[in-house]
């Protein structure tokens, strides 16, 4: 336990919180230059257009969960319960900052600066790291509090693709679900990521190794007590644009379970809260795909939430991140400070 004040800041992608917002929002993500690859005085007009013309179909998939996203909530929901797990070990305020839409970092670096910490910890709550997301938001978040004057002492966790506590926390939800699949006969788990463009992965993003590492380690732990091998698949879900993206796809994973002949249990590996890429995509699309092509049943498993092991990860990757002398790098059980161009390194 320590006195010492410590501002914990949770990172996540954020959403719309109404129709109206919509199109802001996703000029906000298309401008970020982690996204598209660009110099601004093109980025900010093709970020205009493509906002504008994506828009009305992103409200469509907004109203069918309620015109807005539920992210935030359940971020708060998150952020309550790791402030209440750390309140034994010493003076914890947990902050939240949305990387493309309210609240974002210019609005909480200057909460922060009121609470005045002793010290810092940025959290993601992206278990993967990637240049398009972590490394986006350790770099808006250095901006804001370079342009507040909040100049304290910061400590990172770029990631915890395989930390125990994350991995048992899937295993906790995959394996009822996984043994009901089974007793309607063969299945095969697909585990689902947001995917990336080949591109950005072979510059060295570390997005999809990190996710193979997870999905390893799952299944690792959900088969040591089983002789038999899982039936399993990583494919990624989400393609936009006319960009190549790594795959599989989780559509043409869907396709060849229903020529195989299995079910399909659906992971979301990569979302850690229910948004619209799982109550939309994978609730709803993805199941009508795998109807339309035969998938004999298809169950999908829920985010980890606030489930106790994921908060119980955060909670201890907080206090690794305050007791040892480097940031956090948990994937392979390696620290940071690595030499891999697009690792965590760079973000500091």
């Amino acid at each position: 336990m320590t006195n010492r004040k410590t501002a914990v800041v949770l990172f996540n992608l954020g959403g719309p919180d109404s129709p109206d917002a919509v199109e802001p929002f996703l000029y906000n993500l298309f401008k970020d230059p982690a996204i598209i690859r660009l110099p601004g005085f093109i980025r900010y007009p093709l970020a205009k257009l493509i906002s504008r013309k994506r828009a009305p179909l992103a409200r469509q998939i907004y109203d069918m969960i309620g015109g807005s996203s539920p992210l935030l909530e359940q971020t708060k929901d998150q952020a309550k319960a790791l402030q209440l797990s750390l309140q034994d070990n010493g003076s914890f305020k947990v902050f939240i900052v949305m990387r493309y839409w309210h609240p974002m970092a210019d609005e909480v670096v200057q909460d922060v600066k009121d609470y005045d910490p002793d010290q810092i910890v940025l959290m993601p709550l992206y278990p993967q790291f990637s240049t398009t997301t972590t490394k986006s938001s350790f770099e808006d978040w250095d901006r804001a509090a370079i342009s507040a004057g909040l100049n304290k002492t910061t400590k990172r966790c770029c990631c915890y693709a395989d930390q125990d506590l994350f991995v048992s926390a899937y295993v906790d939800l995959i394996a009822p679900l996984y043994a009901q699949a089974l007793k309607d006969g063969p299945t095969r788990i697909l585990f689902s990521a947001h995917g990336l463009p080949e591109k950005i992965s072979n510059d060295g993003d570390p997005y999809a190794a990190q996710v193979h590492d997870s999905v390893r380690a799952i299944i690792e732990q959900l088969g040591k007590d089983t002789d038999e091998k899982i039936d399993h698949l990583v494919c990624f879900q989400s393609r936009v644009g006319p960009l190549k993206w790594i795959g599989p796809s989780t559509d043409d994973a869907i396709a060849e379970a229903g020529q195989d002949g299995v079910g399909v249990l659906i992971v979301p590996i990569a979302f850690v809260s229910e948004h619209s890429e799982t109550l939309v995509e994978l609730d709803i699309e993805y199941k009508e795909l795998a109807l339309e092509k035969g998938v004999r049943s298809y169950i999908r498993v829920p985010t980890v939430g606030v489930e106790k092991d994921y908060i119980d990860c955060l909670h201890q990757l907080v206090l690794d991140s305050l007791n040892q002398g480097q940031d956090i790098h948990s994937a392979s059980k390696r620290m940071c400070g690595l030499s891999d161009h697009g690792c965590p390194n760079i973000c500091k």
